[in-house]
């Protein structure tokens, strides 16, 4: 597997959790009631892992000190 380093803000990553945790919510308890849908169990899984280490990311970041993103 490639590996990509990527450069994000402390707002944009809790984004991305926000997004991915509705979207794996849908994948796992929606679209399973919805005709022809083909599950796919490894890729919820793999989701809910990278979420977790996402927040571990954020979690790793305030352990450091670094300072909560305000808004103006």
């Amino acid at each position: 597997m490639t590996q990509k380093m990527v450069k994000l803000s402390t707002r944009e990553i809790e984004l991305l959790i926000s997004l991915a945790s509705d979207q794996l919510f849908r994948r796992e308890f929606i679209d399973p009631k919805m005709p022809g849908h083909i599950s796919k169990p490894e890729d919820i899984t793999q989701g809910k892992a990278l979420i977790n280490r996402l927040k571990g990311i954020l979690e790793q970041d305030g352990a450091r000190g670094t300072p909560p993103t305000r808004k103006p």
